[in-house]
């Protein structure tokens, strides 16, 4: 049994973690860029505990998610004010954003040197600045994981800088920097996480440490979701959730994602519809074709086991079957109001562009069988 374990160099959980910041962002920088979603106001409180400890600022918003272009202008501004710490503060988008100027800041070249798929895909060579990741939302895990997610307009596709450089210097997980986000974000992101859990539990990558975070975390965000939807105050279910989406990133950043990201990233580069949207759309369906495909041609496949287990730990039953968890999973998505891929303009007339370019997500090769073309198709009429 060979296996290998990464994470951020420290991770601290909890309620009220944040006002912790000051002494630790001292120790690693004077002068931080600190990255944002498009409301640059929610870190007024992060703001003034850095200037609370003598430590200057500059904020840099990221609307919508990441591109290549945003990371250089993030890069420009961080150089002309002198920056020598980065702080992803925000969801997903934040944080990518954040580790991919932070790795830029040291490595020389040009951001499409270090991209897959689309660049040249060279290693970086050099440490990141120090990066700190405080999530807002509990979705993507990226405050544990060591790649970044960027878009290319000009590509129409999604893909990743990846490193072990890019993990965090620090993560902070306060599970109260999501009390106050809407509704249909909090659905959408929640979605993500449990995702992001599932795809590396059934992943031919997974290893007992990876396990373990699954297999614990499933049935909180299984519990836990629909009760933050209802309040978003409601503490015990956020702070289920930002424990969930943590195990997630853990997990995926050793086990890999699988069909769901895979087919992910080529929509997000394609149409304008939110990362936590696609993945509810697509796991449902993703989860019944690999269950099949298992099934009819890896009658062998540890992930047969696995799968069994899944519906168990979805729905609380005893009884469950793997198709069970799947439709466990479609009236969760169907309760929390999660619209499908047409209402953003995906058609059939794109599925065979999204389908190839899945096919070459690295995300893919995680999953636990090689899906055909027509089942990939498939998956797409039903996510639509």
């Amino acid at each position: 049994m060979n296996f290998e374990f990464s994470t951020a160099n420290r991770i601290i959980f909890g309620s009220g973690t944040l006002a912790g910041i000051g002494p630790l962002a001292g120790e690693l920088g004077r002068f931080a860029l600190v990255v944002t979603g498009s409301d640059p106001s929610r870190a007024e409180k992060l703001l003034a505990l850095l200037e609370a400890q003598g430590i200057g600022s500059v904020t840099f918003p990221v609307h919508g998610e990441p591109d290549i272009e945003t990371v250089q202008d993030g890069l420009t501004l961080a150089r002309q004010e002198g920056c020598d710490l980065v702080i992803g503060f925000g969801g997903g988008s934040a944080m990518d954003a954040g580790k991919s100027m932070a790795a830029m800041m040291t490595n020389e070249g040009r951001l499409t040197d270090y991209l897959e798929v689309i660049g040249r895909g060279l290693p970086l060579v050099m440490p990141s600045a120090p990066f700190i990741a405080i999530p807002t939302t509990a979705g993507t895990g990226s405050e544990v994981t060591r790649n970044a997610v960027l878009s290319s307009p000009e590509h129409r596709v999604k893909v990743s800088l990846r490193s072990p450089f890019l993990l965090p210097r620090i993560a902070i997980v306060d599970p109260e920097l999501a009390w106050d986000l809407p509704r249909a974000t909090t659905a959408s992101t929640g979605l993500d996480a449990l995702t992001q859990l599932i795809e590396p539990w059934v992943s031919p990558r997974a290893n007992p440490i990876t396990d373990a975070l699954c297999r614990d975390a499933i049935p909180r965000v299984a519990r836990a979701l629909p009760l933050a939807c209802q309040d978003g105050h409601n503490a015990e279910a956020r702070e289920e959730m930002a424990l969930g989406a943590l195990l997630g990133g853990l997990a995926l950043a050793n086990a890999g994602l699988g069909a769901v990201h895979g087919l992910a990233n080529p929509i997000g580069g394609m149409f304008p519809v939110p990362h936590g949207v696609i993945c509810a759309a697509l796991l449902a369906p993703v989860m019944e074709a690999n269950w099949n495909a298992l099934r009819l041609r890896e009658t062998n496949s540890a992930s047969i086991p696995r799968y069994k287990a899944l519906g168990r730990l979805l729905t609380g039953r005893p009884e469950a079957t793997p198709m069970d968890g799947a439709a466990w999973v479609r009236q969760l998505v169907s309760g929390l109001r999660i619209p499908g891929l047409g209402q953003f303009g995906v058609t059939a007339k794109h599925t065979d562009e999204l389908v190839e370019k899945a096919l070459r997500a690295s995300s893919m090769k995680a999953n636990p069988v090689a899906l055909t073309h027509g089942e990939l198709a498939g998956i797409l009429a039903r996510a639509m």
